[in-house]
């Protein structure tokens, strides 16, 4: 059946017709509204500086009224660009993230970027998978806690952009926190509480942060003539830090530094568990500030970092082909009730 223009409101005609046939408007819809070629409208939805400012504004307004969404798959045959950008993340349950994401995301939608989430589950072949799956869709990538080699990124980089969150690659622009300033000022506050043993309980073998972080609490402690033992590999979860606490305690240590907050919460939680009071028997602190460190009994005394930012800096540096590398990201000491002075022995 053939639908009549209503030449009060052509508009109206033409979308009537889009109904009955199902779907979305097409440029030949909009073409026949602004009374311009199909071609037309394609250049000025993909390459508006090609035709005049006032056709543009005549093919946008039609679009507009309209309600016309243009396709990012079909944007990318003609452009190259599908304004999309990749995050992928190694555990999207860790509240660590919550604060990357926003950052990320308010970033690319202020510069015209949809954020697309994969996560690898914390395993270098589920991330290898997620990024073939997005790399024909998306522009750029940020990896976030990776757990791929360095090779596989270098190789990643000769297709898209990639920015790394929480690891050095050469080669690679990247995110990095400042892990110094904030080890050295826990450090400084449990020895100040007069704790002379401290273990770190570190995370995945493929971790690069957690690599660094304890290279970086080895040099600290051993400065400060403070007994140091790593324990791990450990999972990154609350689950880890409870499975860990066996090995603390034959560890014999005053003091624990686990890699992120969920591993130093589950390893209070199996401590109530077992009667080991926190902090009066056995001081605890962790990385990130993630929402709920300070819910929990005692607080947690944590290392954090403005991830938001972070998130944020990540987008944005993607984007701009001119960035250097800035400098670290701050981080500080946030001192709560989980740590306190060394028992007497």
């Amino acid at each position: 059946m053939t639908v009549q223009m209503s030449e009060d409101d052509p508009a109206e005609a033409i979308l009537a017709r889009v109904h009955a046939r199902g779907g979305a408007p097409t440029i030949y819809d909009i073409a026949e509204l602004a009374g311009v070629n199909p071609s037309t409208v394609s250049r000025a939805l993909g390459k508006p500086g090609r035709i005049s400012a006032a056709t543009a504004a005549k093919v946008r307004a039609a679009a507009e009224r309209l309600d016309f969404r243009v396709n990012p798959m079909a944007r990318a045959l003609q452009t190259g660009k599908t304004k999309m950008i990749g995050l992928v993340l190694a555990d999207i349950t860790n509240p660590v993230v919550f604060g990357i994401v926003r950052g990320a995301e308010h970033a690319a939608a202020e510069a015209g970027y949809t954020l697309v989430i994969a996560e690898s589950q914390e395993s270098g072949e589920n991330e290898a998978e997620a990024i073939e799956r997005l790399l024909p869709s998306v522009d750029a990538l940020v990896l976030a806690t990776t757990r791929l080699a360095a090779s596989a990124i270098t190789g990643i980089a000769e297709h898209k952009p990639v920015i790394l969150m929480n690891r050095a690659v050469d080669g690679i622009r990247s995110v990095l926190p400042d892990v110094e300033a904030g080890i050295i000022e826990l450090l400084d506050h449990l020895a100040g509480l007069g704790h002379r043993s401290v273990a770190f309980l570190a995370g995945p073998d493929s971790s690069w942060i957690s690599a660094r972080r304890w290279s970086t609490i080895l040099a600290a402690a051993v400065a400060r003539d403070m007994a140091i033992v790593e324990i791990g590999p450990n999972a990154p979860t609350i689950a880890g830090g409870r499975a860990a606490l066996p090995r603390v305690r034959a560890a014999q240590v005053s003091a624990v530094i686990a890699y992120n907050d969920l591993m130093a919460i589950g390893l209070m939680q199996e401590a109530a568990s077992v009667g080991i009071p926190i902090p009066d028997r056995l001081s605890v602190t962790g990385f990130d500030d993630i929402f709920g460190s300070e819910l929990i009994s005692p607080p947690l005394t944590t290392v954090g970092a403005d991830l938001a930012a972070a998130g944020r800096q990540a987008v944005e540096r993607l984007l701009d082909p001119e960035d250097a590398q800035p400098a670290p990201l701050p981080t500080q000491l946030i001192v709560r009730g989980s740590t306190g002075p060394a028992p007497r022995a």
